[in-house]
């Protein structure tokens, strides 16, 4: 079209020398296919990107010949069928005048088609293909901005139509009782609301599995993924994947979930089987990797509860603590082994490291003695089950309890604790396992307990107030967070019983510049019972003035947490802060409100706060240890209850841990995609193998050994008994299978004084089973339940293990030994 392009050229001209004007377009159809195809994100930037299309443009239409007919067909309907045309919230992208007539107007594109042909005259029949002239025609013109003219610019988008409809009866393109009828029409916007569009979610949990491992190995949203030349190959066993999906969806039967066995007490009853979620995943031992084989869930979201989650998983956190008991014996013989009995009764060390204690009183009693044997006597120490204990832990005062009362007046070895999974031996344990961590640090910070003259205490101190008054501060600043300066006062104030003396302090504190009549008519307004003379006020005034009280007496005497009222004062005077500035400003206040710690009536309380601060240090460093065996998460919760699952895990990061127990203490890469292959067929084809990765020992293989045993137990005497033997051989032989159980009834409890609970409420309910079968599959099985429903359920773990047992039918097959679950195992990469 040269006159069209000699006309957009002319104006481009125009608009550099700023001459009057509006500057046109020279895209053709064909032009504009090119543009939003493959120009950067669909947009012409300058002048070389338009020739680079019209180029394209020209070399496609006259790939086939001189005779373009065909072509020039082509690019009109490929263009109707591809438009842009904005997007939808809750849809996605809208391309094509098909899905822009559903998701835009509500009409349907064969109606519309209908309408358009019809030669009806009736004024119905009329009036409707009027309004089908202007839905399609709105369309077209729309395509120039759609993401204005469909939102904000509706009015002028109007207007537009009406002038083309116009030109169209000028041209005699349509006759003018079509022209009349399409003027008096109006489009009607779809209400996404009240008429969401329908948008399939992709419920393949292996697609979806793989676009997120895609997204974040390439490090591109989803999005642009979908834009790449790209096919990717995954670990995962299609038809394995298929089978277990189905399965998990059919628990929801309680004629089903009835024949399986789910049905009973510690289970499920029929009327409650649809409201449970059930997740697996399954690992395969390759050379190069931990290939997932099957990664699934019962839900029908792209959500991904095994690798997106955050669960409290209850008992399973006792393997995560075995674990690390056993690297810190390991760790202790690898020390001390080389060591003469007579060298090692002369090494001091304190009472309050019993690991130590017991591993040198070991190998004085058993010099020479293998790793092996000392791991397999380390399970068989003994810890007291019984509940009666306070456990100073988490900044205050705890009490735990074992799932079974016949267990509270045992004392079992570790083997039996973990086996029965018995909680009070491992709570004791984790408080070992935190002492030693405390006491055997280069620093030895646990020595500052016994004197307190040490002039470290005042460091510690120190810390202590400054991370106490960020927690503190943390709580008000929601209170206050999204109001403004008068309801910011208001939430303070209602949270007060008033007297003139705190009503005095705190507005002193607040408006220290205010004058008598408004300090007067404050303290008048919150104390309505009471009569107050001028005498008093005046009084009052003097007395609670600036600079009288330092910050921790204004909030003794006003009845409220100091740091409260310093930040309401804050910001009061800094209304659009935010919690960083707050917390930048607030560094003195927040010592000078426990300056009480640093005075030397107070020694217990000191020592309190700095146990506090140990165990928070030691619990970094034992999330560093945790983090090397694959927990997920930035931080543990430094409380004891973390033994118990109060810090939270994944399914997927447990199966990991137990890949490495299978695995003889060495982490594999865990694999979900195989292959990459780009821009097949062109001369940029690239084809990408995972790179052959012989792993990283993260535990000795004594100790992975003695974990696989303990483990067995478990499955063959344990809380897992009933799935013992479910898998074998073609020959009928039973497949080795260990596994850890877990259980969790996730609350938001309120405490009174003393412990006493004043309030539960239930968040979800978990129960899980990780495990491992034969020498190289592993995984975790879990049942969920979300919210508040979670209250009417009382199902353990023995939920995922039945469900499991459950399984063994379809998962046989891909057990057996020499056999791989996908048919090629990808060759290592060549370097060409």
């Amino acid at each position: 079209d040269w006159p069209r392009f000699a006309m957009a050229a002319y104006s481009q001209v125009a608009k550099l020398l700023h001459l009057p004007g509006q500057s046109a377009g020279g895209s053709t159809l064909a032009t504009q296919l090119e543009k939003y195809r493959h120009s950067p994100d669909g947009l012409t930037l300058s002048g070389g990107e338009k020739l680079r299309q019209m180029i394209s443009a020209s070399v496609r239409a006259y790939q086939g010949g001189p005779q373009t007919l065909e072509a020039r067909q082509k690019v009109v309907r490929d263009y109707l069928n591809s438009v842009p045309l904005s997007a939808v919230p809750g849809h996605g992208e809208v391309h094509g005048m098909a899905e822009g007539l559903r998701v835009w107007y509500g009409a349907d594109f064969n109606q519309v088609n209908q309408q358009l042909s019809s030669p009806a005259t009736d004024p119905k029949s009329l009036a409707d293909k009027g309004l089908a002239l202007r839905e399609v025609l709105s369309l077209m013109i729309a395509q120039r901005r759609p993401s204005h003219y469909l939102t904000k610019g509706r009015d002028e988008l109007a207007q537009l139509t009406d002038s083309h409809i116009r030109l169209l009866a000028q041209s005699n393109v349509i006759d003018p009782a079509l022209t009349t009828a399409a003027l008096a029409s109006r489009v009607t916007y779809r209400d996404w609301q009240q008429a969401p569009t329908i948008q399939p979610v992709e419920t393949n949990k292996g697609i979806s599995l793989a676009r997120s491992r895609l997204s974040v190995l390439l490090k591109r949203p989803l999005y642009d993924l979908d834009r790449l030349d790209l096919s990717a190959t995954s670990t995962l066993q299609g038809d394995l994947q298929q089978q277990a999906s189905d399965y998990l969806r059919k628990l929801a039967d309680p004629v089903f979930a009835g024949k399986l066995g789910l049905l009973g007490p510690s289970l499920l009853t029929p009327t409650s089987t649809a409201q449970v979620r059930y997740s697996f995943t399954l690992f395969e031992l390759t050379p190069d990797g931990a290939r997932a084989r099957v990664q699934t869930d019962s839900t029908d979201q792209p959500f991904d509860i095994n690798e997106g989650s955050k669960l409290e998983l209850g008992s399973t956190a006792k393997l995560r603590v075995m674990t690390t008991y056993l690297q810190i014996i390991s760790e202790l013989h690898e020390r001390y082994a080389s060591q003469s009995s007579a060298d090692l009764k002369k090494i001091q060390i304190t009472d309050q490291d019993p690991l130590t204690r017991w591993a040198l009183a070991y190998m004085i009693q058993n010099p020479g003695a293998s790793l092996a044997k000392m791991l397999d006597a380390a399970l068989d120490r003994q810890y007291s089950a019984n509940p009666g204990e306070g456990f100073f832990t988490g900044g205050g005062m705890h009490h735990f309890h074992n799932f079974r009362n016949q267990d509270n007046n045992r004392s079992p070895s570790l083997r039996d604790a973990i086996r029965e999974s018995i909680n009070l031996p491992f709570v004791r344990l984790m408080r070992d396992v935190v002492r030693y961590t405390s006491y055997q640090a280069p620093s030895n910070n646990a020595e500052l307990l016994r004197d307190d003259q040490n002039p470290r205490r005042q460091e510690y101190l120190s810390r202590f107030a400054d991370r106490e008054g960020t927690t503190y501060m943390l709580k008000f600043w929601k209170k206050y967070k999204g109001k403004d300066s008068k309801a910011r006062l208001e939430t303070f104030l209602d949270s007060m019983h008033p007297t003139a003396i705190r009503m005095s302090a705190v507005h002193r504190y607040l408006f220290p510049h205010a004058e008598q009549a408004t300090f007067n008519r404050f303290v008048r307004s919150h104390l309505s019972s009471d009569k107050i003379t001028d005498e008093r006020l005046a009084r009052l005034y003097q007395s609670y003035g600036p600079g009288t009280y330092d910050l921790p007496d204004q909030g003794y005497i006003a009845k409220v947490h100091p740091l409260d009222l310093w930040l309401l004062g804050y910001l009061l005077n800094n209304p659009q802060a935010t919690f960083q500035q707050a917390i930048a400003a607030s560094e003195f206040e927040r010592q000078e409100v426990y300056s009480w710690l640093f005075k030397s009536k107070h020694r217990s309380a000191r020592d309190s706060r700095i146990r506090t601060m140990l165990e928070i240090e030691a619990f970094l460093d034992i999330h560093q240890r945790w983090q090397q065996v694959g927990y997920p998460f930035d931080h543990l919760v430094p409380s004891l209850a973390t033994a118990l699952g109060s810090s939270g895990d994944r399914p997927a990061a447990l199966s990991e841990l137990m890949g490495i127990i299978l695995n003889d203490g060495v982490r594999l890469p865990v694999l979900r995609i195989d292959t990459l292959h780009f821009a097949a067929d062109t001369p940029y084809e690239t084809r990408l193998v995972n790179d052959p990765d012989k792993g990283v020992r993260v535990m000795p293989s004594e100790v992975a050994s003695a974990l696989r045993d303990a483990l067995s137990q478990v499955v063959d005497a344990g809380t897992a008994r009933r799935v013992s033997g479910s898998f074998k051989l073609d020959n009928g032989t039973p497949l080795a299978m260990g596994g850890k159980t877990g259980t969790g009834d996730n609350r938001i409890e309120s405490m009174g004084a003393g412990g006493r609970i004043l309030s539960s409420k239930s968040i979800n309910r978990t129960a899980t089973f990780v495990f491992y079968i034969g020498d190289h599959h592993f995984g975790t099985l879990t049942a969920f339940v979300p919210g508040r429903s979670a209250e009417a359920f009382k199902f353990t773990s023995a939920l995922p293990v039945q469900v499991l047992k459950g399984m063994a039918p379809i998962l046989t097959p891909y057990l057996q030994p020499g056999t791989h679950t996908l048919c090629q195992i990808p060759k290592p990469a060549q370097t060409l």
